[in-house]
């Protein structure tokens, strides 16, 4: 498929002419971009999903909500509402999107919104007087001029070696991550050496004011349904894996190394799963899943049978510090 794909290339360079002329145009400000008095964190890629723009948003949230009242604002993808709407604890999913709901539970003291109109969503979120707000996935809303932005391209996939759509998976020309202060390296090896590091900042060329961290992903211990918690070392084959994530791969080998090997059920991203594929699940004895597919299946699958098993972003080096204080510094000058 890969290969089939750069048949593709001259749609591509069709497509960077497009984009590039968008870009342009707001750079030059002939296109005009809301900007705000008030601190806006915009968190996203150039590639077609998979670097784990959730995973950072909580790391954000858990951090700025010591001190900050913060709100975030998603699209809600696949999501069956129209509009602003504020996201709350017990919405079903398709009412808020799998990711918003994901936070809210997460993150009860937050402001959780979706509106894949960015300006007006926005806001809606000022009459709420936040301290700061989250965009998730907005690194293309060139309406909106964040004060931040934290730009993610996952280990292994990194921009600087993909193509333009529809040849490759760049929903952007990769001259666009200039825009960010920051660049993140997800999902890296955690024994990533520091010359490995070197490697990757080279290819990624970042301009003197940017600065580059690395992160992997760390996964719990345990497992959650929503009555109790299981250690993994107790899973047994009784339990069928169901996930419906951009790469799934990394979770896969995190089991293999508990050696886990369990039935997987995989489906697309974002997977509206439907009542056919329902039935067939409830017929599993337990299974496991993603934070992410558990917003979408627990209301839909039996409680003590549907288990989850939680992630979280872990900064390589000193990176968390580093991190840290840069953006504490971005929200005290604004």
């Amino acid at each position: 498929m890969p290969n089939l794909r750069k048949l593709l290339f001259p749609f591509s360079v069709l497509y960077r002419a497009v984009t590039g002329i968008r870009n342009n145009l707001y750079d030059h400000e002939i296109l005009k971009s809301e900007s705000y008095e008030l601190p806006v964190i915009a968190v996203g890629n150039l590639n077609m999903g998979g670097t784990g723009k959730s995973p950072m948003i909580e790391y954000l949230l858990k951090m700025l909500a010591e001190n900050n009242k913060v709100a975030t604002l998603s699209r809600g993808y696949k999501r069956e509402s129209k509009g602003f709407q504020l996201v709350e604890i017990a919405d079903p999913a398709t009412k808020s999107g799998d990711e918003p709901l994901q936070f809210k539970n997460k993150f009860p003291k937050a402001i959780v919104a979706v509106d894949a109109n960015r300006r007006e969503g926005i806001a809606e979120l000022l009459k709420f007087d936040p301290d700061v707000i989250l965009l998730d996935d907005a690194f293309q809303h060139r309406k909106v001029k964040a004060g931040m932005y934290i730009l993610l391209t996952a280990y292994g996939d990194l921009y600087t070696d993909d193509l333009l759509l529809p040849a490759g998976n760049l929903r952007e020309s990769s001259i666009g991550a200039a825009r960010a202060q920051i660049i993140i390296v997800t999902k890296c090896p955690s024994d990533l050496s520091d010359s490995e590091m070197e490697k990757i900042r080279q290819k990624l060329r970042p301009d003197s004011g940017q600065q580059v961290y690395f992160t992997s992903i760390r996964y719990s211990e345990n497992i959650f349904s929503a009555r109790e918690e299981r250690t993994l070392n107790g899973l047994t084959n009784d339990f069928v894996l169901v996930t419906g994530i951009a790469n799934p791969k990394p979770l896969i080998d995190y089991l293999e190394s508990k050696e886990i090997s369990l039935k997987h059920h995989k489906f697309s991203d974002h997977h509206s799963f439907s009542e056919r594929e329902i039935e067939l699940l409830r017929a599993e004895k337990n299974i496991l899943t993603t934070e992410k597919d558990y917003m979408r299946l627990k209301d839909r699958l039996p409680a003590a049978r549907l288990f989850y098993l939680p992630i979280e972003v872990k900064f390589l080096g000193d990176g968390e510090s580093s991190l840290r204080q840069k953006v504490e510094s971005f929200i005290n000058k604004k």
